[in-house]
């Protein structure tokens, strides 16, 4: 056992009071909730659907979905499952769960349904409880996952996995320091030390859970070494805890070559360092989203973002993809562009499954670049935290070691600034303070001089702007016009 493991009489003492801080808490029992999950069949399981995509060399797909109602939400996962042809079902939580602020939630769902249509941005787990939650799993035939934004998800956590999902997404840095301002990073690891050690305790009794922290982050110009240093923290700590299938993710950058170089480097950074941490017990997966910055409004435009999206994830060998929506301009989509976004992706999931990438020198300067950027940052943790990366990681957003690009929180420096070189490569222009060799920069600072020859200006703060709204235009370098 994990020496950094919470111990059964510490969990109790937590559980008792997470149960209590919502009046739906008071209908969990674990050892029922064992039985319940003991009794899904296989085939609803995401844990073993994940698995055997990876065994099978498959690209499985999944959308985002949630609304405010139980039957609604039911109607819409039948229909992505059925019409959309998903293999994976979201569950996606609403803005007011997600700050565990229930009693909103609670009249949220009242105004829904007075208005008979959807009033909240999410399915609100925690306010319709075991029962609820129960309707939604046993409704629809395939696995189906929570995801969310939530820096303390404990009570939902504890809510919906005794409701009958079988996979959890989100960790302490992941679902902190992108979606709060305020609240402390050693707080949120703490928090989700709980839901990984409840996870654990499922998987002690025979129950197979999943576990994916989300990997974007901020999901604009995130450099692959940032966002593959946050998946490989909240891995170790989830693994630490008892959790056995992992599920690791990176967000589309846009260029193809960094796309596919960063998912086949994940995979290898996380046996290193889950191995380097004598973690040996796991089930390693990957996940690509497509890409999470701006849409184009225009349908057909948007489409080709999605296809593109597609294409990458099977070339990269990623394991499941999530799907956007041509709608991803226009907000909240219709379950039809939902479904439409799915049987895009599906399409180009068929069209490429048996087909191949062959690594290129490109990929393996680029796949040796990214692992370099990464080792030198986790080095740094590792120090910080006297050989331990729970402590390092903290240490390190608060030196700005580690550092999210475009994030909202006081506990992320924030003095990152990516941008794209001449084809498209998201790059360093300043490291604030990350911890980045003066080699790796003068590497960065090479690629991005070249693009500033090449559109005969100086590499300024304005191609960063430039970039962030270039796909949105139709794009992918935000070049002067």
């Amino acid at each position: 056992m994990s020496s950094y493991r919470i111990s059964d009489e510490k969990f109790d003492e937590i559980r008792a009071e997470v149960l209590q801080t919502w009046p739906t808490g008071k209908d969990i029992d674990f050892e029922e909730a064992v039985a319940y999950q003991k009794a899904i069949p296989e085939s609803k399981n995401f844990a073993v659907a994940m698995r055997k995509a990876s065994e099978k060399g498959i690209t499985l797909c999944q959308p985002r979905a949630g609304v405010a109602l139980i039957q609604d939400h039911i109607k819409l996962l039948q229909y992505l499952e059925n019409e959309g042809q998903a293999d994976l079902l979201p569950t996606t939580i609403d803005a007011y769960t997600r700050l565990n602020r229930y009693q909103e939630a609670a009249n949220g769902i009242q105004r829904s349904l007075e208005a008979r249509t959807s009033l909240l941005n999410g399915f609100p787990a925690v306010n319709h409880g075991l029962y609820g939650c129960r309707q939604v799993t046993e409704a629809v035939k395939s696995p189906i996952q929570v995801r969310h934004g939530t820096p303390d998800a404990r009570l939902l956590a504890e809510i919906t996995l005794a409701g009958g999902f079988t996979s959890f997404e989100g960790g302490g840095i992941s679902y902190n320091i992108p979606y709060a301002k305020k609240v402390p990073l050693a707080k949120s690891i703490e928090d989700w030390k709980y839901v990984d050690r409840l996870v654990g305790r499922y998987e002690e009794r025979g129950i197979h859970i999943n576990r994916e922290p989300f990997g974007p982050l901020t999901g604009t110009l995130v450099p692959p070494c940032v966002s593959h240093v946050c998946a490989l923290v909240e891995g170790i700590l989830a693994l630490r805890q008892g959790v056995k299938s992992i599920t690791l993710g990176y967000g589309q950058g846009g260029n193809l070559i960094q796309d596919v170089a960063a998912l086949i480097s994940l995979r290898n950074l996380a046996h290193e360092y889950f191995q380097r941490e004598g973690l040996t017990d796991y089930e390693l997966t990957t996940v690509f989203h497509q890409w999470m910055g701006g849409f184009p409004s225009d349908e057909a435009k948007a489409f080709a973002v999605i296809s593109w999206g597609s294409a990458v994830a099977v070339l990269a060998g990623a394991d499941k993809v999530i799907v956007k929506s041509p709608h991803e301009a226009m907000g909240i989509p219709t379950k039809e562009a939902n479904g439409m976004g799915i049987r895009c992706t599906k399409q180009a999931v068929n069209m490429l499954k048996e087909q191949h990438l062959p690594i290129s020198d490109e990929h393996k300067i680029e796949i040796e670049q990214i692992e370099k950027e990464v080792h030198s940052i986790m080095d740094k943790l590792y120090e910080l935290g006297d050989g331990d990366i729970e402590k390092g990681t903290i240490a390190g957003f608060a030196a700005g070691a580690i550092d999210v690009p475009f994030a909202p929180s006081i506990y992320n420096q924030g003095k990152i600034l990516p941008m794209r070189d001449n084809h498209g490569f998201i790059r360093i222009f300043n490291k604030g303070n990350m911890a980045l060799s003066d080699e790796i920069m003068n590497y960065h600072r090479e690629k991005l001089e070249e693009r500033g020859k090449a559109e005969g200006r100086k590499v300024c703060f304005q191609m960063v702007t430039d970039d962030i709204y270039a796909i949105s235009k139709g794009a992918l370098v935000g070049r002067p016009r």
